[in-house]
């Protein structure tokens, strides 16, 4: 088994640079291999048991799974998150929404901040391990998501409290969060055709889609529970799907909220919604 011969097989499904940054991604993260050990070799030189775990992995990613459900492992902020199946794999550009919360509460000394639908819980922890004064709570209706992100933490070091909440059924929580944070589903069925095979097959669907008819169904009722819960101005800080970001202005102009603005990405796509109660 040879590098070269490895990024072949993948090639029909990646394209051949990616598919090099899928094997190099592979061999790094399940035995340490760096470039120059690929070059001199280090394939060729793994023990049986470490080859036996070679091939499992390329066949999983032959089938089409993401690499980071093979490795088990996602960067997210400067960190590694522990992912799995079940849980959505971070994405870099969720990194801004970080960003956003920070910048809205730094200067409130110990700002209760909560995270709906959190995942694998690279926000939550990112959050918390950023800033150790804020207070830091997430939200989750899957077990197995609750589960990989108290693992996150409790590696990491973050203090968060995880809660399982259906976020369409909040509790009528009053003036307890000076943020709320949430990167819901928002992809619609009918643009399931313009989504990658390995995003559609293996990742969840009850993290990414929402009715055709209702695609503000989670930002709705999301920040019907902010119009009570969030302190008097208090935050709310949305991902959003950029198709819908003039409906998602108009739904919290009409809910009473403030000082709305869409935040654009470094690519100019419309990214993220902040308003504030």
């Amino acid at each position: 088994m040879r590098y070269n011969d490895l990024w072949r097989e993948l090639a029909a499904i990646y394209g051949e640079n990616e598919a090099k940054a899928v094997c190099r991604t592979v061999l790094d993260d399940l035995f340490g291999m760096s470039l120059t050990d690929i070059v001199c070799g280090g394939v060729e030189s793994l023990s049986s048991a470490d080859t036996q775990v070679l091939s499992c992995a390329m066949t999983r990613l032959k089938e089409g799974e993401p690499v980071q459900y093979v490795t088990g492992k996602a960067p997210f902020a400067g960190r590694i998150f522990g992912v799995a199946p079940g849980v959505l794999i971070p994405r870099p550009e969720t990194e801004q929404l970080c960003d956003i919360v920070a910048g809205l509460t730094a200067a409130l000394p110990h700002p209760a901040i909560l995270d709906i639908g959190t995942g694998s819980g690279c926000i939550a922890c990112t959050l918390a391990l950023d800033d150790e004064s804020r207070e830091v709570s997430a939200w989750d209706i899957s077990d197995k998501a609750l589960g990989i992100a108290r693992d996150n933490a409790e590696r990491l070091g973050a203090r968060v409290n995880f809660v399982k909440q259906d976020a369409l059924n909040a509790p009528h929580d009053t003036d307890r969060w000076d943020a709320i944070v949430s990167n819901p589903p928002y992809i619609c069925g009918r643009e399931r055709s313009g989504m990658h095979s390995n995003v559609l097959d293996h990742e969840p669907h009850l993290a990414l889609f929402v009715p055709d008819d209702d695609p503000l169904l989670f930002y709705r009722a999301i920040a019907g529970y902010g119009c009570h819960a969030l302190r008097p101005g208090g935050w709310l800080c949305f991902e959003i799907n950029a198709l819908y970001a003039n409906e998602m202005e108009t739904m919290l102009g009409d809910m009473g909220y403030r000082d709305i603005k869409t935040i654009k990405d470094i690519y100019g796509k419309n990214r993220n919604t902040i308003c504030r109660k």
